[in-house]
């Protein structure tokens, strides 16, 4: 979660009609529970939020962001990506609900409703998201369970939104109910109409590539000492398409062999401060410190159990947002293959660093979306296959979201954390670290089919990063819990 930019919650997010290439392409899949897209967060509450309150400021957020109050509209053969069109039957009480945990309402407890509540699919019929505020936690605390769906935004563009409904004080003004615009419901086109348009974005999109053919052609022509460097950067785009979409071997884990929809929900809490200075002093970055951290303990995890791996294929997604903008998705699936056993902390950070450095330039990443779009055109049960068994060559999962140093507040509850659960989209895990006030709060969304042991898999991450820290600072004592 963020904190208010000047003008972000007067502001409409403008979003496209259609989705992207890559964004119809996490729809078409998800048809396969295993390659659900969905993303969820657990935030922990010091007590129940104003329930009316929240109300209000959520119909300001539908309002000002329409992908949240639009459902999916297929396009004539999938020649075209799917339409965003506004749900005349859009009812906020149907995507803010509120329940309350059974004594004793452990965080065990919670967590294990959040695993069910992100597996739960949502109503493809309906706007793509949902929200529960669960109360009796333990000592009189609460949550704010939150879900949505890829194709409306990514985890970052999520944090923005997020600035509709958080307070930066505790007592902050309240607002007046707002009132949605009730426009009667779209008339659907004609099958005529709809073959026309859809024909007409495929015409144009291919028109599109082709004059990016002809002037590239054109420029070598006038140009032909460019030869031999397009060559060149032919030659590493394939190469990049190779290690990015079309990798041919299977996942390296020796135990992490099975997939199931069995989840569960691992957390733990490393201190912002200790993790940023032992990234300052190894020379990189704090993503740097949470992908060597995470190396580190799934190759400790195979030691344990008898099974040591020299390397483990990693995804990540790559964030190409240039602005602080909301909605949409701005980021470029990636897989890395990283060391795993290299048991001192220091030469695995500067191993780890060299490799994030070499993927974020991978080639493939500027033609993301035009192979989503020419993948999109195959059937479904085909395109299904394609995905799930490029998934299966990853072992793990990991992404990296940025929030607020200071306090927050939801309703008038204080924000005390938030764990984002990642989709798992068929790997072992996905291990999600979002830093909020001093802290980074991870969650480890773990497929139990595969991890069999998932409360070892965070005693391991717990051990890495209080390596990683006491590397640079022997003395230190990390407060990792």
């Amino acid at each position: 979660m963020a904190p208010q930019a000047p003008g972000s919650r007067t502001r409409e997010v403008r979003s496209d009609r259609r989705m992207t290439d890559l964004e119809a392409l996490m729809w078409n899949v998800e048809k396969d529970p295993h390659l659900d897209p969905s993303f969820a967060s657990v935030t922990l509450l010091d007590r129940a939020p104003d329930l009316e309150r929240l109300r209000r400021r959520l119909l300001r957020m539908v309002q000002r962001i329409p992908r949240l109050r639009q459902r999916v509209v297929p396009m004539l053969g999938r020649l075209a990506p799917p339409e965003w069109q506004d749900d005349p039957d859009f009812d906020i009480d149907y995507h803010l609900r509120h329940l309350a945990l059974p004594t004793p309402g452990t965080r065990r407890q919670l967590f294990d409703l959040a695993t069910r509540f992100l597996q739960d699919p949502l109503d493809r019929t309906r706007p793509l998201w949902a929200f529960v505020v669960v109360e009796g936690l333990e000592g009189g605390r609460a949550a704010l369970l939150q879900k949505m769906h890829h194709t409306i935004t990514d985890g970052e563009g999520g944090i923005r939104m997020s600035e509709q409904f958080i307070d930066l004080t505790r007592d902050a003004p309240d607002i007046e109910e707002v009132t949605l615009d009730s426009d009667p419901s779209p008339s659907r086109p004609t099958l005529l109409a709809a073959a026309a348009d859809t024909l007409g974005h495929t015409w144009r999109r291919t028109l599109g590539v082709a004059l990016r053919g002809v002037t590239g052609a054109a420029d070598m022509i006038s140009h032909p000492t460019r030869w031999r460097t397009a060559s060149a950067e032919i030659g590493e785009t394939a190469a990049s398409m190779l290690r990015q979409v079309a990798v041919a071997d299977r996942a390296h884990s020796p135990l992490w062999t099975e997939r199931s929809l069995r989840r569960r929900l691992e957390v733990l809490d490393v201190p912002f401060d200790d993790a940023h200075r032992t990234a300052k002093a190894l020379g990189g970055s704090l993503n740097d410190f949470f992908v060597s951290g995470a190396a580190g303990a799934a190759g400790a995890y195979h030691r344990r159990l008898g099974s040591p791996v020299a390397s483990l294929r990693m995804a990540m997604p790559v964030s190409t947002r240039i602005d602080g903008s909301a909605g949409g998705n701005a980021f470029v699936p990636t897989r890395v293959v990283i060391p795993v056993d290299i048991e001192d902390p220091i030469e695995r950070f500067a191993a780890i660093h060299q490799l994030l450095d070499r993927t974020k330039r991978e080639r493939v990443i500027g033609v993301i979306d035009q192979v989503a779009g020419l993948a999109n055109l195959l059937p479904t049960s085909v395109l299904a296959r394609f995905t799930l068994d490029q998934a299966r060559t990853i072992d793990f999962t990991t992404s990296n979201l940025r929030a607020a140093a200071f306090d927050l507040f939801i309703g008038g509850a204080l924000i005390e954390a938030t764990y984002p659960l990642g989709p798992v989209s068929n790997t072992a895990f996905n291990l999600t670290m979002m830093s909020y006030r001093g802290t980074l709060n991870m969650g480890v969304h773990i497929d139990t089919g595969a991890v069999t042991q998932p409360e070892l898999l965070r005693d391991c991450l717990v051990e890495a990063y209080a390596e990683l820290i006491a590397a640079t600072r022997p003395a230190a004592a990390a407060d990792i819990v």
